[in-house]
């Protein structure tokens, strides 16, 4: 929970200071007046964010600090909405309104004083308690915090190991003006110290500084222990003194210690007297000043907690980065800023703060904590015997096996925790098959904090304990001698770990490692092994997994069990002492069902609860109790506490921006499919992701869902063959959900309105969700939550009128995906939610109009109204300048994109008389539909409809019918241009004009378009529009019927270079010429092009060099006797995803033996004849022949015995 606080108080406080520091912000400040409140509420929310990153990286956590953070939290999300407020209402001055606006600037003004004060109160809330340090029962007064003066040191352990360790230049820290003294002094004296730096000078750094007395002031120490008397002739001048005392420190090692610095300015004069003699030379300064500290020793600098003196004081060690890595490798933490005990508050910025140099009773802590967990874990799967891993075990061993002898290999086994990683790797290392076939095995476990001297020992240990049975080595074990090794030192143990391990077959497991730079570490630690040895790490993270092992094919990634094996092992753990079938038992194999989809095929999971109920009444009561308060028993029941260390430790391993991202898929519902799409929008507008540099936030988005997907918190729905980012939606496992709600609810982020909610929340909440089983009224709803404060709506299910209140100021995000029963005049209110960034109405297809107030919405990002009614958008569109992605895709009539479409088949399936098909007949019909719809009673669901709603349907009909509309995109207002920050425009009819065209070609920003309506008339300037949008990565082009697109593409001659993507649906007849210019195509669609010359047009496509996905569907090509022949002439090399639907006429394709290298997906459907694939085997790559429709049982067998003889052994799958 404390992270969880903190991490989201840390996002919140990013997300309010990226505002506050914008520039909008700063001009609001500046015509408003309020510069000075804007510029205190700003800095102090800056020193907020400090504090709480020093908190997340310390890992302090206790009441009154939880407490804090929330208040943090509550005022950063309050100064954020109160700017953003400001900006919004702000509007250009006029004489008519200066009365207006003159009482809004007072308004604004007390506005900013109260949030002013309220920023005041938390800041010295924070000096009054000194938080960090409050984590026992005393707390510090204001009074007492005055008189103490803040330390830090640097120096003191690397001047203990500079007689040992000659490898840095300089390192340089801090320290304070009380307990400093005799803490150096120690090392000063130090017998070690003495004889290793020859020169040696303690100097009180005098005010104002002096070059001259300074150097005197050494020369005088250095005489005293070396006796230097040329340096100190009375006759010297300053220059010759200067001269000979540089000669000297440079031929010498010096241990200098300089006292009282107080400014930064004074050290650059003293370094300038110190050259870098390459000698491994010291120098220790003592300040009070953090800032100077942290300066002194540069931006590469780490600090080290030294020793606590009393509660409110500690002394901290500034060092350079290197110099203490070299030595040992603390444990990685994240930049960070690093707040100090000072008086002042101030804050060091620093790079890392390291939790793992404590000794003494935190240290052992931390041990017994690691073991209980093991052993927990380990109790936990004892019964498990690797059900259902029969053929992972047999994968991993051909793994290890694979090349032995030829290449030394590192193999990445990696998967969510709680999955099985430990247990397969340990069975497959103790299996009796490798224990002969290496001499030398080790399994160690990773353990945090992460201390390279500690695992070498664990790892020396283990190689030497096996040989002393055989014989005596330099470690003698067997006398009772093994303590020997607890005090080698890190080179020492190196030696001896390459001693034990030359010339030796080795198998090396590292179990639970959670980052690159342990790795990193352990590799440069180790010897260079012997081609035949093999190492094996286990992680949960994919991208340690890459890092560790360079070949994909040395990555195993361990997955969830299926079904039967899922249900095999539920029943052995249950039912622990018989032998029973739950298929036999219906009662309690319907809750079994429940009970195992809630675990997800997660092997700690199953063996978890299944011991549990083994000690419960087994009857489908109990059970049913388990499942319906499944996240509850998770957070109380020690029993299963397993399952809470396991998957809450994946979750307090990520670092905090991705923590609230995490969080935030608490909204969905269970197993609801999660758009990759929907959520990088949404995380961007909540102010998740935000710009860096050259990366835009959408990017930074995309960055966190996979790193998400890496890391097993979320999980992909399922592989999409069709996107060129291969996984488009996810989902999260249900009990990692369950986590995710409690950590929101407790921190009030998501409120989940549903059956069987508590209605008492604690606290503003930022996130509303309602449930489609919520059946609660207008009173219940408003009661529940304050609406002022929430910042996003999603619904589920039936939409209900009073779902959208004045009273939602604030709300950025208004997703209503897939609602059911949403009709127009439901949005009368939207244009009232004025710092609306995201709205989605995406599947409504009640929605046939959207209102004029949208144009109010000036904060819009994101439209989203693909799959409604919408033919048209409203002329005030054009106002919302801050519009990036508009899809607008229509859901046509009944799947239908055209009247054509529409007609064609309905008579064809319905065989009418010719009145019927007469336009005027089916107009006088639509409007007899119109007043019988105004009279008849509402259809149930309906009851809302008015006669306005009823009026968009009919004039929807109408315009369907009497203008044979292509509904493949909508219609555009003029003035479209002024929106220029679109990034994506999907899709728009352009059918009706030149100008629309030209308009789209003022949007200069474009990565994605979708257009419908290019004919002959409209194709020249449409090329033109095309070859001017220089940024555009994904293009689609729709027509229907006769003559379609035929000819209106050729007249292009520079295509955009950037196009990534393109869909071409329509009669195209002849590819167009610059197709084979598209060098950065990765993906390309036809469909109804029926294109003619098969092979050219093949051999085209062939040759463009990062074609990655090729899809053709059906009517791609004519013809009566297609012979498709792919050929292994260095064709589609980068071909991965083939699909071949129900393409007409098509009777053979056969592949040749060296095409397409790199296929892994083969999608296949037979058009109007029966086709025969041959060649499957020729097709190294592939894993996957994906079969639609029905086939004869000949078919399937051939293509059986064409899989079977590829290497690959691919698998066969229908749908």
């Amino acid at each position: 929970m404390e992270a969880t606080a903190l991490s989201l108080g840390k996002s919140v406080l990013d997300g309010a200071l990226s505002y506050a520091k914008s520039a909008i912000s700063e001009e609001v400040a500046l015509q408003l007046g309020v510069q000075r409140d804007h510029a205190f509420i700003r800095d102090e929310l800056e020193m907020m964010q400090s504090f709480l990153m020093v908190a997340h990286d310390e890992q302090v956590a206790h009441k009154v600090l939880m407490t804090w953070v929330k208040q943090v939290r509550d005022v950063a999300y309050d100064a954020e909405d109160c700017l953003q407020e400001f900006s919004i209402h702000l509007k250009k001055p006029s004489w008519w309104r200066l009365p207006c606006t003159l009482q809004e600037r007072r308004r604004i003004a007390k506005q900013m004083k109260e949030l002013r004060a309220r920023v005041e109160n938390v800041s010295q809330r924070n000096l009054r308690y000194q938080l960090i340090k409050s984590a026992g029962p005393k707390l510090a007064s204001a009074a007492e915090l005055s008189s103490v003066t803040a330390a830090a040191m640097f120096g003191v352990d690397e001047a203990r190991h500079a007689a040992k360790h000659d490898k840095s230049n300089e390192d340089l820290g801090t320290s304070g003006d009380v307990g400093q003294t005799s803490i150096i002094n120690a090392a000063y004296e130090n017998p070690d110290i003495k004889r290793k730096f020859p020169c040696r000078a303690w100097v009180r750094v005098l005010h104002p500084f002096n070059p001259n007395d300074f150097i005197q002031s050494l020369v005088k120490q250095f005489r005293s222990t070396v006796g230097i008397d040329i340096l100190l002739e009375i006759e010297k001048t300053g220059k010759e003194l200067s001269l000979e005392f540089t000669k000297y420190v440079n031929e010498n090692s010096y241990l200098v210690v300089l006292n009282d610095m107080t400014t930064f300015e004074e050290w650059k004069g003293i370094k300038a007297c110190f050259p870098d003699n390459k000698k491994g030379s010291r120098i220790i300064v003592c300040t009070p000043q953090v800032e100077v500290a942290s300066l002194c020793t540069g931006q590469e600098s780490q600090v080290l907690k030294l020793k606590q003196l009393s509660t409110n004081q500690t002394i901290y060690a500034f060092y350079e980065k290197d110099s203490w890595d070299r030595m040992k490798l603390p444990m990685p933490t994240y930049r960070s800023n690093v707040a100090t005990p000072s008086t002042s508050n101030s804050v060091a910025p620093t790079n890392e703060i390291h939790g793992n140099q404590s000794k003494g009773s935190d240290e052992k802590n931390v041990v017994t904590k690691s073991l209980t967990r093991a052993k927990t874990i380990g109790n936990a799967f004892y019964e498990s015997q690797l059900i259902g891993r029969e053929k992972e075990k047999s994968d991993l061993i051909k793994l290890i096996l694979n090349k032995l002898g030829q290449q030394f290999s590192v193999i990445s086994v990696w998967g969510m925790g709680g999955i099985g990683k430990t247990i397969l790797v340990k069975d497959v290392y103790q299996g009796q098959d490798l224990i002969s076939m290496f001499e030398k095995r080790v399994f160690v476990t990773v353990m945090r904090p992460f201390i390279l001297k500690d695992l070498l020992k664990s790892i020396v240990m283990q190689l030497a304990g096996a040989d002393s049975s055989k014989k005596k080595e330099a470690i003698d074990f067997v006398g009772g001698t093994r303590n020997k090794v607890a005090t080698l030192e890190a080179e020492k143990l190196i030696e001896e770990l390459a001693r034990l391990l030359e010339g030796k077959k080795c198998l090396i497991v590292f179990d639970d490692l959670s980052c690159t730079a342990e790795w990193d570490i352990i590799v440069q630690s180790f010897p260079k092994l012997d081609n035949t040895s093999r190492i094996i790490i286990t992680t949960r993270e994919e991208s340690i997994a890459k890092h560790c092992s360079k070949k994909q094919e040395n990555i195993y990634r361990l997955k969830v069990l299926d079904h039967s094996d899922a249900l095999d092992l539920f029943t052995r753990k249950v039912f622990i002492k018989e032998e029973i079938n739950l298929e036999k038992h219906p009662e309690l194999i319907e809750e079994a069902k429940f009970i195992l989809k809630k675990c997800n095929g997660l092997p700690l999971a199953i063996v978890t609860i299944g011991g549990f109920l083994a000690n419960q009444p087994k009857t489908a009561i109990e059970w049913r109790k388990l499942n319906e308060h499944i996240g509850a028993e998770l957070e109380m029941n020690p029993e299963l506490e397993a399952i809470r260390i396991i998957l809450g430790k994946s979750y307090d391993g990520l670092p905090y921006h991705l923590k609230s991202c995490f969080l935030y898929l608490s909204i969905f519902p269970e197993d609801h499919k999660v758009s990759r799409r929907r959520l990088m929008r949404r995380w961007t507008v909540e102010g998740y992701s935000r710009e860096i540099r050259e990366k835009s936030a959408e990017e930074i988005a995309d960055g966190y869902f996979m790193e998400l997907l890496g890391r097993s918190m979320i999980l992909p729905y399922q592989e999409s063959v069709h996107s060129r980012k291969g996984i488009d939606s996810c989902q999260v496992h249900d009990l990692m959900r369950e986590i995710s709600i409690s950590k929101s609810k407790e921190e009030n982020l998501v409120f989940r309105l549903e059956e069987g909610c508590s209605l008492n929340t604690h606290g503003a909440v930022r996130h509303l969700t309602i449930n489609s089983n919520w059946e609660g009224d207008k009173g219940e709803f408003e009661s529940t939550v304050d609406l002022s404060r929430i910042r996003s709506l999603t619904v589920f299910g039936k939409w209900r009128s009073f779902f959208i209140s004045d009273k939602m100021s604030l709300l950025r995000v208004l997703d209503l995906e897939n609602t059911e029963y949403l009709l127009d005049h439901h949005l009368e209110q939207i244009g009232k939610l004025l710092h609306l960034k995201y709205l989605s109405l995406r599947g409504c297809e009640g929605i046939f109009h959207l209102p004029e107030s949208l144009g109010n919405l000036k904060q819009l990002q994101t439209l989203d109204i693909k799959n409604t009614r919408v033919m048209k958008l409203p002329n005030t569109i054009i106002n919302l300048r801050k519009l990036q992605f508009l899809h607008a895709q229509h859901s046509g009539f009944h799947g239908h994109k055209s009247y054509e479409e529409f007609a064609s088949g309905f008579y064809r399936d319905n065989p009418l008389p010719e009145v019927f098909r007469n336009k005027a007949y089916l107009l006088t019909a639509i409007s007899v539909l119109f007043c019988v719809m105004c009279c008849a009673p509402r259809p149930q669901g309906y009851e809302a409809l008015n006669r306005r709603d009823m009026n968009g349907v009919c004039c929807y009909m109408l315009n369907f019918v009497l203008r044979e509309l292509n509904l493949h995109g909508v219609e555009l207002p003029r003035g479209f241009r002024k929106l220029r920050a679109l990034q994506t425009l999907s899709a728009v009819n352009v059918a009706r004009g030149k100008g629309i065209l030209k308009e789209i070609k003022r949007l200069t920003k474009l990565r994605k378009l979708a257009v419908g309506g290019v004919n002959k008339k409209n194709n020249q300037e449409f090329c033109a529009t095309l070859a001017d949008l220089c940024h555009l990565e994904s293009l689609s082009v729709h027509s229907t019927g006769e003559p379609g697109l035929s000819g209106c593409l050729d007249e292009m001659s520079s295509p955009p270079k950037m196009l990534q993507s393109l869909k071409l649906h329509g009669n195209l007849v002849k590819l167009p010429k610059w197709v084979k210019l598209l060098h950065n195509l990765a993906k390309l669609k036809l469909e109804k092009t029926k294109l003619s010359g098969l092979d050219a047009t093949i051999g085209v496509l062939g040759k463009l060099p990062n074609l990655s996905i090729l899809r053709l569907l059906g009517n791609s090509f004519t013809g009566d006797d297609l012979h498709l022949t792919f050929h292994g002439d260095e064709l589609f090399q980068s071909l991965t995803v083939l699909q071949l639907n129900g393409i007409d006429g098509l009777v053979s394709v056969e592949f040749k033996e060296g095409t397409m290298p790199m296929l892994e997906v083969l999608l296949f459907r037979e058009g109007n004849t029966s086709t025969l694939l041959s060649g499957l085997s020729s097709l190294s790559s592939l894993r996957e022949l994906l079969l639609e429709g029905t086939y004869r049982t000949l078919v399937l067998d051939h293509l059986r015995a064409e899989l079977a003889r590829n290497p690959n052994k691919p698998v066969l799958k229908r749908r």
